[in-house]
């Protein structure tokens, strides 16, 4: 009796550890949370994750005017065509010669894997990554993962509608929040044990 009422209390000094480390870790991501950066850092290369339109509308702007070389739109919907994405985008003369999609990747683990075989494709050094805030964290984690030798330079988009400074005042912001940090912890772990050494198919498209 008394081993199991020791055990029963280890465990749950344990758990209670455990969600204590949890929630000042939740604390930490929610707001240490990246801003779109002053200035713009050159690189060979711009990355863009699909998963809104002011994500496109910022990364097609930062090839339009020169802070990369060429732009690879990952996780692409096949239904939609470049001539589509140009238009909602607003992109120029550029975006028709010097943008890619692709419509491989389903989730972030994909994105990074399609986007560095493009960037070996291409021998690429650095890239400019662009995606929301709350998922620029997890992106890193994969694509530094991924791409070892290339310098990324992280380019966050804040998603209109969401306040992220008070973040703690909304339901849902929470919610997002907490899914998003819950992927990323779990995004460490896979990234830790797990070999990501299988290729990516090559399904670029080119205008």
């Amino acid at each position: 009796m008394e081993t199991a009422k020791s055990s029963l209390g280890f465990l749950t000094k344990l758990l209670a550890g455990l969600a204590l480390v949890y929630a000042l870790g939740f604390l930490l991501f929610a707001s240490t949370l990246p801003h779109r950066p002053q200035a713009v850092a050159h690189a060979d290369a711009i990355v863009a994750l699909t998963g809104g339109d002011a994500r496109l509308d910022t990364a097609v702007d930062l090839l339009e005017h020169g802070a990369g070389k060429r732009l690879l739109i990952t996780g692409v919907h096949p239904a939609i065509t470049k001539p589509e994405i140009k238009q909602l985008a607003h992109g120029g003369r550029k975006f028709d010669c010097c943008a890619d999609l692709d419509f491989a990747a389903e989730d972030t683990r994909g994105n990074a894997a399609e986007a560095a075989a493009w960037v070996k494709a291409h021998r690429y050094k650095s890239l400019i990554l662009v995606t929301a805030n709350y998922h620029m964290p997890r992106s890193l984690a994969e694509f530094t993962t991924d791409m070892p030798g290339v310098r990324i330079e992280p380019y966050a988009v804040e998603p209109e509608g969401v306040d992220f400074a008070g973040w703690w005042r909304d339901a849902h912001t929470i919610r997002l929040l907490q899914a998003e940090y819950a992927k990323y912890l779990a995004s460490l772990v896979l990234n830790r044990f797990i070999s990501q050494d299988a290729p990516a198919t090559d399904t670029h498209r080119r205008g």
